[in-house]
Formats: structure tokens, C-alpha cells, sequence
């Protein structure tokens, strides 16, 4: 009985986190797309876009991304579920965060 209730939680799981995808194509690029530069950049180019960026204005595709994940609560949670992980990681290996 407890291994069949673990295969439907996994199965619900999986389901919603589609759902999800699905639900937000737009979003689900962009995420994408987060977590490649993450993953593909290294801690010197990471620093060096940050240091760049400080007291910059923000492109006019990432300020409509950023309304759109302030106007929509279930849109920005779904965001940060599938990027907080691969964004953190690199952080935390760049020394970007203790």
C-alpha cells in the first residue's frame, strides 16, 4: 500500500510540474534560457556581468519578464521552482553567496 501511494505522489508531481510547463511556454524559455547561462558561464563572467550591470538600467525584454512575474503570483512560483537550484548552486560555487 505505501509503495502505491509513492508511485501516485511521483505521478501527481510529475503531472503538475508539466502542467506548468505547459501552462507558461513563455516563461518556460526564459527559464531556460536562466539556467544555461548559469550553468554554461563561469564565476569570472558572472562577476564581471555584475559588476557591469550595477547601476544600470534593465533591458526592456527583462523589465516585461519582470512584470509579467509580478502580475502573475502561480507564474512566479513556477519561475523560481525550476530556476532557484541551478541559480543558487553556481552562486554559492562562485562565492557569490556565504
Amino acid at each position: 500500500m505505501k509503495k502505491h501511494f509513492w508511485v501516485v505522489a511521483a505521478l501527481a508531481a510529475t503531472t503538475v510540474s508539466g502542467i506548468a510547463h505547459a501552462q507558461y511556454p513563455i516563461m518556460d524559455r526564459v527559464a531556460s534560457k536562466v539556467i544555461e547561462k548559469y550553468q554554461t558561464s563561469t564565476c569570472q563572467q558572472l562577476w564581471q556581468e555584475k559588476a557591469q550591470k550595477q547601476g544600470q538600467p534593465k533591458p526592456e525584454m527583462e523589465q516585461r519578464v519582470i512584470q509579467m512575474l509580478q502580475q502573475d503570483p502561480q507564474m512566479r512560483q513556477a519561475f523560481f521552482d525550476r530556476v532557484a537550484a541551478p541559480i543558487v548552486n553556481k552562486m554559492f560555487e562562485c562565492g557569490m553567496i556565504p
